[in-house]
């Protein structure tokens, strides 16, 4: 069963082993000892466990995923003009992922762009929206990170449609990009270049994170500032380099956005906190609905940020600590504040015409996929058993004999019966039969047991890896555990897979 290992688990395993490498490695990571961060395996306080290992990507992947880098895909807000582009782009195991396109003379030594890219994937976090991959080919260089489908934080602040962002929500985007930039900062990658509100997204569940693409330079040089001079630190004006110190700076900046919902340049607000005008500061779509004394604390702290001397400014760690004592909805889930649906991928529509079985599994219906596998019988099996004379042994004569009893068993509806005689049939293991694994599964989800039913289901694959009613089989259990987006992953194939044979090709 080796050759199928991969599938036999699909939609039972956490995400990073359901989804496997995209390419192998042709680059040696730089060596710092700690194996466990550059595969990836630590998830940095929780929460990243599913974010596969750092790995290099092939750039016939990232085309593929992109619609060979398509206009349509294109999702950096600042467009196709862009510098540096970022594309959204989904793999052929169906992960989404956001592609940053480097413009070619940006990075011209491969080596050091992929040494750069390596050390930033060693970063696993809740807090990140976290970099998966690189690409060096030819002049090609790109970033491949997790996707993060809820807009970013200046959408949201700026340029809302429905609501505007709530006060407690806006707590914790502060709180979370802080916890991000003091994990990066304990981890010995303090440094982040043009920090701002287009770099905060937002994941499928509305929690707020960091992008991993400005932990990395846009250049080799690091000499790029896309923001409005008004809103640079003070110390890269004079000297053009990026310090810890800086990123502080650039955070507080992202602490006046939260609060006005405007973007002020960092004197023009300082003056009016000098002034004791904060309640002019206050973003007035909140219609004060927030705390004063909250809005204090917070307009304190982006004093304290937006210091002219570097060594004036709070650590990370200050950050978290001035802002977890803020937070006043834990238990509110994010995408309640936000105001978005909650993440269910509703079940497409299937992209290819539907069987009977097909139709069936849709509706879920196990009455109607029971009497399809009692008329379908044994005929998908042929070809998957070739027996020589001498194993029509009497042990052969009684697992045969078991099959009949089990398939009376499930013409009548006796179930469990069904399932021992068919175990009995499987537990010899001299011939191996797809169409009893599916039928055992249907037993199995008729006695309420979708787990050992996917189990079977998955076996039935494995023996015949091209018949749709293993996959049919699948796209029920998966159902039947509330494992709704597998599941209408699996229909699709199976349907596939059932159209390819109308086309000519073997399955049913």
């Amino acid at each position: 069963m080796g050759c199928c290992q991969s599938s036999l688990f699909k939609g039972t395993r956490s995400d990073k082993d359901r989804y496997p490498q995209t390419t192998g490695l042709n680059h040696t990571p730089p060596s710092n000892g700690n194996d466990a961060a550059a595969a990836g395996v630590g998830d940095g306080g929780g929460g990243a466990g599913g974010v596969p290992a750092f790995s290099e990507f092939s750039l016939a992947d990232l085309k593929a995923a992109t619609n060979n880098f398509s206009s349509d895909f294109i999702v950096s807000e600042s467009g196709e003009k862009a510098p540096n582009v970022v594309y959204k782009g989904r793999l052929q195991n169906r992960r989404w992922i956001a592609v940053k396109k480097f413009t070619k003379l940006a990075w011209p030594d491969p080596k050091q762009f992929a040494d750069e890219a390596w050390g930033v994937g060693k970063l696993r976090h809740r807090r990140l929206a976290n970099l998966i991959g690189y690409c060096c080919d030819g002049d090609e260089r790109l970033l491949v990170a997790e996707y993060m489908p809820n807009d970013t934080l200046a959408k949201h602040l700026f340029h809302w449609e429905n609501q505007t962002i709530e006060w407690a929500m806006r707590l914790r985007v502060a709180l979370y990009i802080a916890e991000a930039l003091d994990y990066c900062s304990a981890e010995g990658r303090p440094l982040y270049h043009d920090l701002n509100a287009y770099r905060v997204l937002f994941d499928e569940n509305g929690d707020p994170r960091l992008s991993c693409f400005g932990m990395m330079k846009n250049s080799r040089d690091g000499k790029s500032y896309s923001t409005n001079l008004a809103y640079t630190p003070p110390e890269y004006l004079r000297n053009g380099r990026v310090t810890p110190e800086s990123v502080i700076f650039s955070f507080g900046t992202v602490l006046l956005d939260l609060l006005s919902g405007k973007h002020i340049p960092p004197s023009h607000a300082l003056d009016m906190i000098r002034g004791k005008n904060i309640p002019l500061l206050m973003d007035s779509h909140l219609e004060g609905n927030f705390s004063t004394e909250e809005a204090t604390v917070v307009f304190e702290l982006a004093s304290q940020c937006l210091q002219y001397e570097p060594r004036e400014r709070p650590s990370p760690r200050n950050l978290v600590e001035t802002l977890a004592p803020l937070q006043n909805k834990p238990d509110v889930p994010s995408y309640v504040m936000l105001g978005i649906p909650k993440h269910e991928e509703a079940p497409p529509t299937p992209q290819h015409p539907l069987s009977p079985m097909g139709d069936a599994c849709t509706r879920m219906d196990l009455t109607a996929i029971h009497q399809i596998l009692v008329m379908t019988h044994y005929k998908d099996d042929e070809g998957t058993n070739e027996l020589s004379f001498q194993e029509w042994t009497q042990q052969m004569r009684d697992m045969l004999e078991a099959r009949k009893r089990g398939d009376l068993a499930f013409r009548d509806k006796d179930f469990k019966t069904a399932i021992d005689c068919y175990s009995q049939f499987i537990d010899v293991g001299t011939m191996v039969s797809p169409t009893v694994y599916a039928r055992r599964s249907l037993c199995y989800l008729l006695c309420d047991q979708p787990d050992t039913a996917l189990r079977d289901a998955m076996q039935a694959q494995c023996v015949y890896p091209d018949w749709s009613t293993a996959f049919y089989m699948q796209a029920v259990a998966l159902a039947k555990l509330d494992m709704h987006k597998d599941a209408a992953d699996m229909l699709n194939e199976a349907a596939a897979l059932e159209e390819k044979r109308q086309r000519g090709g073997r399955g049913s």
